[in-house]
């Protein structure tokens, strides 16, 4: 969008979350420059990027509930921004597992996809976000049309796969997964509620 369109708060408030968007890696850097990942460093890179691919993951969806319950369609200015910082931090987290894991061994990645459900769910949340980034611009919107809307439902299928990635990881402490997948229990449930009263308000007025 060209800046002499938006508002003064509202490109300032654009520029704030992108900032504050880049403040995990920010941190992430700052840990491996000083070398604070601990006595697994790959284990925390991959927690690190990974804990973060899925909070983006779970702020993109909140978004058009945010805007239904306050009001302020300004909510959605925020969504791409979002969408695509979480797409970022899931290509982090999966180049972290390619290099540093699996040191680019394309025959153990694809046993590992094959036969570990967790990399396999993961594994797929990325593909499936790859198309979602790529006709994220204003242009595959207008191309793509009500088609556009209909490809960007994979958010919430990938949502899940994020959380079931997550808690098939997690072999002990299961609390925080668990705290995730309640987000997203919470966001369908609202997003299913909004459709059954649109469907009976629909209903009501024929």
């Amino acid at each position: 969008m060209p800046l002499q369109t938006l508002r003064p708060p509202l490109f300032i408030t654009k520029v704030l979350v992108f900032s504050a968007s880049l403040l995990p890696l920010a941190w992430l850097c700052w840990l491996v420059w000083h070398e604070q990942l601990g006595a697994n460093p790959v284990e925390t890179l991959s927690h690190f990027t990974g804990d973060w691919s899925l909070r983006f993951l779970l702020m993109t969806l909140a978004i058009t509930p945010l805007r239904q319950i306050t009001g302020w369609n300004n909510w959605i200015k925020f969504r791409r921004m979002l969408g695509l910082f979480a797409f970022f931090y899931v290509c982090l987290h999966f180049s972290v597992y390619l290099i540093f894991d699996q040191f680019f061994d394309l025959n153990s990645i694809i046993e590992d996809v094959a036969k570990r459900p967790y990399i396999t769910v993961g594994f797929a949340g990325w593909l499936l976000l790859i198309p979602l980034a790529a006709t994220s611009t204003n242009g595959m919107i207008k191309r793509l049309g009500r088609n556009w809307r209909r490809l960007h439902r994979l958010v919430y299928l990938i949502g899940l796969l994020g959380v079931l990635h997550f808690l098939w990881l997690v072999k002990a402490d299961i609390t925080e997964p668990l705290l995730y997948a309640g987000i997203l229990a919470l966001l369908l449930g609202y997003r299913l509620w909004r459709r059954v009263q649109s469907a009976t308000a629909n209903r009501s007025t024929r």
